[in-house]
């Protein structure tokens, strides 16, 4: 009866081998699944790769804007620190000018009068014999007296007696601002002209260009002044002259002139 049995089955397992050896692989349900579980996960690492790649790029671009900021703050750093270092020269080397000048007056003052109230004569150095420094000196010690009319025929004569000195371009200037305080602004408007004509190079030209601004205000002359001050802005912007000029323009506009 076993022996029946075995024998029974046999066939069975057969047709169920020989069905399944007939099932095409692309409806075989287990490869179907297997293939659906790969081509999600290969979605999904490519969604992670993507993501990555975006992480990746934002974190350059925080990087090149970070590069971006360090090296404007050098670039701020590195231009205050010249300008510092230029500061400092031009300090050390008023001061150093200051302390000359200051000697020379204490020479100037033992050797004439001039300071002490005597009059000048046209054509006359208030330092007869002395330096080109003494001689600036004494007439710069009148104009800070106040003396302006003794302190333009200095300047004017010191012009004359050392048209080559260094300090020319500063006696043509003070010799315009005598003429300026005293309201002689067509006088004064020439002579500082003559400092940015005759001196180009001189410290002092940025100055002379906004008094002509100044003068050319008093006389009503506009466009002249408006020209003058725009001038100093634009060419010496970093000057007080450029401050001052700008004040001003902001008054005329004010004033609507």
């Amino acid at each position: 009866m076993k022996g029946r049995t075995s024998i029974a089955v046999i066939p069975w397992a057969l047709l169920l081998t020989g069905c399944a050896a007939l099932t095409p692989a692309s409806e075989d349900p287990v490869l179907i699944k297997l293939d659906e579980l790969d081509n999600r996960l290969q979605a999904i690492e490519r969604v992670v790769q993507n993501q990555s790649l975006v992480n990746l790029s934002q974190q350059v671009s925080a990087l090149e804007r970070r590069v971006d900021e360090l090296q404007g703050n050098a670039e701020e750093i590195e231009y205050d620190a010249s300008t510092t270092s230029e500061r400092q020269r031009e300090l050390y080397a008023d001061l150093d000018e200051r302390m000359q000048n200051l000697e020379s007056v204490v020479q100037a003052r033992s050797s004439v009068n001039v300071l002490d109230g005597g009059p000048l004569s046209p054509g006359q150095l208030p330092v007869p014999g002395g330096s080109d420094r003494d001689n600036y000196q004494a007439a710069f010690e009148l104009l800070k007296e106040q003396r302006y009319e003794p302190a333009a025929m200095a300047f004017k004569q010191f012009l004359v007696s050392y048209p080559d000195s260094e300090l020319a371009d500063n006696a043509q200037y003070w010799l315009a601002e005598s003429y300026y305080v005293t309201q002689q602004f067509e006088d004064a408007l020439s002579s500082f002209n003559a400092v940015i004509d005759d001196y180009p190079r001189s410290r002092k030209v940025p100055d002379a260009l906004l008094k002509m601004g100044y003068c050319n205000y008093e006389l009503e002359r506009w466009d002249n002044a408006r020209g003058a001050l725009a001038r100093v802005q634009e060419d010496y912007p970093e000057t007080t002259a450029a401050r001052l000029a700008g004040q001003r323009l902001k008054r005329m506009e004010t004033d609507g002139v």
